[in-house]
């Protein structure tokens, strides 16, 4: 899949699952649900130990599409790549970080909160800046980002539930992750992929009614 074509299907996606989990026994069940329940990008954090062999495994599948986040160099996003990523996010705004996955011909997505930080990922050739902690801040906040800065595609993370999504998507950003509102580690630990799959319809359902 090329460049433009991966930038593409995550706007058109709009939510990406953030997973915090390195578990390869479950992650297939993991993905399966949240592609039954119409969430097909996932992030899987690399914080946690495996986790770029969950990537490696998961790409293997072609059914899967799959990305890196909590990416804090460039070191671990060329690995992250390697080993299957389409897409890379981090939590911070890394140009070192930027630079290696314009490299490689691959979505980058950096982690920024004000108006410079936001305009100088971009400017350096982000192709998506995400803002984080949105929900600390709240759509009003994004509107208000959005006035000045409206050519820049915005995604936000943290924080993001059922109440706000739809808050968040109308004061114009092109993509959401979420984390534990869908992704629940309890829900992973007793199986209940069922239920994560109810949860991605939930979410899905309320992106689509905009």
């Amino acid at each position: 899949m090329e460049k433009q074509q991966i930038i593409e299907k995550l706007k058109q996606l709009k939510i990406t699952a953030v997973i915090r989990n390195s578990d390869i026994n479950t992650m297939f069940s993991l993905a399966d649900a949240l592609k039954k329940g119409g969430v097909e990008a996932l992030e899987i954090t690399v914080e946690a130990p495996g986790a770029l062999d969950v990537i490696k495994e998961l790409n293997k599948e072609d059914r899967y599409f799959i990305g890196a986040g909590t990416v804090l160099d460039a070191e671990t996003a060329r690995a992250a790549i390697i080993a299957g990523a389409k897409f890379i996010f981090t939590p911070v705004m890394r140009l070192d970080v930027i630079e290696l996955c314009h490299r490689y011909g691959i979505p980058v997505i950096p982690g920024a909160t004000t108006p410079t930080e936001i305009l100088a990922g971009y400017e350096a050739g982000a192709d998506f800046i995400k803002v984080f902690p949105a929900g600390v801040f709240g759509p009003q906040y994004l509107k208000e980002i959005l006035g000045p800065l409206k050519q820049i595609p915005i995604f936000v993370t943290g924080g993001i539930n059922k109440n706000n999504i739809k808050d968040f998507i109308l004061a114009g950003a092109k993509g959401v992750s979420l984390g534990g509102a869908l992704v629940d580690k309890e829900l992973i630990a007793k199986g209940m992929f069922d239920e994560i799959t109810k949860r991605a319809e939930e979410f899905v359902n309320l992106v689509n009614q905009i």
